[in-house]
């Protein structure tokens, strides 16, 4: 073999090898991209926020190779023209479409650090102001909830009452205590009564609310506690972004030249 020969076939194998460092396989005579690979390994490993492993990427390699023989099959059999293929493919294109162009609009409008600095001091803002914690005996009637006041006056342990009486079996078991919270997160007459308390002091009468008969003790005050911006940041920052890709949807649907009423027009 001459020099020349040598030289083709050298350079044949070389590209043939470049042929076939870009496929994952051949199936069948036609060539399947390692890029299909690429794309699926993106969705298995959700976006890269899994690990890829080995046994993944081997996983993802037979999928890809399998998709092909069975899409080849499928062509044989004329799958890709009967109309109900159609409207699927149609239905499928939309979608990747329509989510490209909200990744492309998320990211050219990316939430900045000032924007959701700004919602946390507002939400903190809202939170501030005092919160109780305080300890109730929830019961049925009011004679009940009179004696058991009148046992508490005589000495009784107020923890213990909670513990054997009140039906409320969630803080009962606890000594009737509902821990700290703000009072707009009970019923207007309980948070009433609680508020008039003094650290110490129990209501000189039973409450009445839908639920019955309350007798509360208010144990200790403090400023409402809010979390830290850098703990709420990144909940924030996904909140805003969904905030403004509504925004966006709701603007290209105000644009729209179309007969049709949506239902909250």
């Amino acid at each position: 073999m001459s020099h020349k020969s040598i030289a083709v076939l050298v350079l044949a194998l070389a590209l043939a090898g470049g042929v076939a460092a870009q496929n994952v396989a051949i199936v069948n005579g036609k060539p399947v991209p390692k890029s299909r690979v690429e794309v699926l390994m993106v969705q298995a490993t959700r976006g890269g926020q899994q690990p890829v492993t080995p046994e993944l990427a081997q996983r993802v390699r037979e999928e890809v190779v399998l998709r092909e023989i069975f899409a080849q099959e499928a062509e044989k059999r004329g799958v890709a023209a009967s109309a109900d293929f159609r409207s699927q493919m149609e239905l499928a294109r939309q979608t990747l479409l329509i989510r490209e162009l909200f990744t492309e609009f998320q990211k050219k409008n990316p939430v900045t650090d000032a924007e959701a600095q700004a919602e946390y001091d507002k939400a903190k803002a809202q939170s501030s102001g005092t919160e109780y914690r305080a300890r109730h005996i929830l019961v049925e009637k009011e004679d009940d909830a009179k004696a058991l006041l009148a046992q508490l006056k005589a000495g009784a342990n107020f923890e213990e009452l909670a513990k054997k009486n009140s039906t409320d079996k969630g803080s009962g078991a606890n000594g009737g205590d509902l821990d700290f919270a703000k009072p707009d997160a009970y019923v207007p007459e309980f948070s009433q009564a609680m508020v008039a308390l003094k650290k110490g002091e129990t209501t000189p009468a039973p409450v009445k609310t839908q639920f019955g008969w309350h007798i509360i003790r208010l144990d200790d005050t403090r400023d409402a506690k809010f979390p830290a911006f850098d703990d709420v940041k990144p909940q924030i920052m996904q909140r805003l972004a969904q905030q403004k890709l509504q925004e966006y949807q709701e603007s290209l649907r105000a644009k729209a030249k179309t007969d049709f009423k949506f239902g909250a027009q």
